[in-house]
């Protein structure tokens, strides 16, 4: 079975010729699809029953995901879904609503996709990192994700503006098939989101950065980097090479060179154990002249032990590196309360519901 959500645009073309059908009905089957987020094949009205049923007997599905739990923050700016693709795969998937968008007609809607179930990297701090790693996901379970939010949204007359790749998983480490995902979310002939309005987050997969630089997308690249040192950075990422923190800075560097995109380098802020102002002041060191931004992110509660630092001492810690001309900000957190932050996202803590 093929999920037709794996197929891109050209293939399409390709699949369509092949069952003895005009090209353009490949343009139907693309638009019911992505702006009418059909949940089976007996859903796609808008092709010829015949052709549709050449495409069942071929062998092509659509849909693979069930809702089986939701959460919304008091707010109702934070949505966390629990999905479930077949009967051992559970992932977590947030939409984030911020103020008005671009447009101002609506909010702001930015998903946070998961790319793996689990994680292979181990940070220490993190709760899918915690919980090991089981499998990789697929393009198409990666686009049913934002396609289910987009269900929800077009019930209120909103849409996904942006895109995250920084839920369960290491992107990078699952390169084809988040790739394959991006240019589907990406082409103007699917989902059709802007290239720009998609950031993909690693914890140091150097080849992979590498890769992405060459892949002639204008995708935004977040680096995980929470320590100024190797030894640090070690305690923090059990997975990091002997000199992490000098390649990390090295890749970013030709991210920038290649596709003239600013790298992020996300900071997981950590109480007494990365958040000093000896550390801050390395850090503004290590980064300066590096023309970088850098995200501060307040470590969010998880089963780790780990605790977030008081607000003053956060406060402290950007002015240095301020001080030190490293262009840097705090996160604005959503959905910590009902685990929907960075860092929290662990489907074993709901083993009842498989």
């Amino acid at each position: 079975m093929t999920d037709l959500y794996r197929v891109l645009p050209e293939e399409m073309d390709d699949l369509v010729i092949k069952l003895g059908q005009p090209k353009y009905r490949s343009e139907q089957l693309l638009r019911a699809l992505y702006h009418e987020s059909p949940r089976k094949m007996s859903d796609l009205h808008q092709i010829p029953g015949a052709m549709r049923d050449s495409l069942i007997a071929a062998g092509y599905t659509i849909g693979s995901e069930d809702e089986v739990h939701r959460v919304v923050s008091e707010d109702g700016h934070t949505t966390k879904l629990l999905l479930k693709f077949d009967e051992q795969t559970l992932i977590e998937t947030v939409l984030m609503q911020y103020g008005p968008s671009q447009d101002k007609t609506h909010p702001r809607s930015t998903v946070c996709v998961s790319t793996q179930v689990g994680c292979p990297m181990g940070c220490v701090f993190c709760a899918t990192g915690q919980m090991g790693f089981e499998k990789n996901l697929k393009a198409e379970e990666i686009i049913s994700q934002v396609l289910h939010f987009a269900r929800i949204l077009r019930q209120r007359g909103e849409h996904v503006t942006n895109l995250v790749f920084m839920g369960m998983g290491e992107p990078l480490a699952n390169y084809d098939e988040m790739v394959r995902a991006v240019r589907l979310l990406t082409h103007p002939r699917a989902f059709g989101l802007g290239q720009r309005s998609i950031t993909i987050s690693t914890v140091g997969v150097i080849s992979g950065i590498d890769r992405l630089a060459d892949e002639d997308l204008q995708v935004k690249l977040a680096i995980s980097l929470h320590a100024p040192n190797d030894e640090l950075r070690k305690r923090l990422v059990p997975t990091a090479g002997p000199h992490s923190v000098e390649d990390l800075i090295s890749a970013a560097k030709r991210y920038f060179k290649k596709t003239g995109r600013r790298v992020t380098f996300e900071y997981a802020l950590i109480d007494g154990i990365n958040d000093s102002t000896k550390v801050a002041a390395e850090l503004a060191q290590v980064l300066k002249g590096n023309g970088a931004h850098v995200n501060l992110i307040p470590m969010n509660p998880t089963a780790g032990g780990f605790n977030r630092p008081a607000r003053k001492k956060v406060l402290a810690f950007q002015q240095i590196l301020r001080n030190g001309d490293v262009n840097c900000t705090v996160r604005v957190e959503k959905g910590a309360e009902i685990s929907a932050a960075c860092g929290q996202l662990r489907t074993d803590m709901v083993e009842n519901i498989r």
